[in-house]
């Protein structure tokens, strides 16, 4: 196969990747053991990230007109590709944390959400946790209410199971009840009877 050929397979193969890319990032490894190396690979592989080191002039042309264009004026010296898919922050955060034990590891810049960041930019979006770690987060802000409403109602039930009735609620006491001093009225038959009996006649 000719070089403009294998040229060419190349330029395709890192297109067709970033039709599906949320991100790349590039990465200095020059100084890496093989150890460090496939240790580095194997990480970034399980994070579902593509990792690869590209000539610059592949890159270039394979982002020409792409979203990540905006990357090519730090395409220079030597050059590792890591290309996230459906977590745009996975490459960087997985590079980020070997960076404490590479120290010869280095981010050079990255476009993410179609934004260019540099080598500093690169490290605060590293810094940002992954969408499932903030689901974790939100959950166990729900868990701890919920566990508790739970353990209370399992007491409940186990009450109810082992015939243990629940304490009764205290007695109320009644109000006493004030008997008002009612003055009887007068019978109401008796001032009828009063007022409709006639007079009798006088006695001459």
């Amino acid at each position: 196969m000719a070089k403009v050929e294998e040229k060419q397979v190349v330029v395709q193969e890192i297109a067709k990747k970033l039709e599906d890319a949320a991100s790349i990032v590039l990465v200095d490894s020059r100084g890496l053991t093989v150890a460090q190396d496939t240790m580095l690979r194997k990480n970034l592989r399980t994070a579902g990230v593509d990792y690869k080191v590209y000539k610059n002039t592949m890159v270039t042309l394979a982002v020409k007109g792409t979203k990540f264009e905006s990357i090519t004026p730090h395409l220079n010296g030597p050059t590792a590709v890591a290309i996230s898919y459906g977590d745009a922050t996975a490459a960087a955060r997985v590079i980020n944390k070997e960076l404490k034990g590479i120290p010869k590891l280095s981010f050079k810049a990255g476009v993410v959400e179609n934004i260019v960041y540099d080598e500093k930019g690169i490290k605060a979006i590293a810094d940002i946790p992954s969408r499932d770690e903030l689901l974790s987060k939100l959950f166990g802000s729900f868990k701890s209410p919920l566990s508790s409403f739970a353990r209370v109602m399992n007491a409940i039930a186990e009450e109810k199971a082992n015939g243990c009735a629940a304490p009764a609620a205290p007695a109320v006491e009644e109000a006493p009840v004030v008997e008002e001093s009612v003055a009887e009225a007068p019978a109401v038959e008796a001032v009828v009877a009063e007022e409709a009996a006639p007079e009798a006649p006088a006695v001459e």
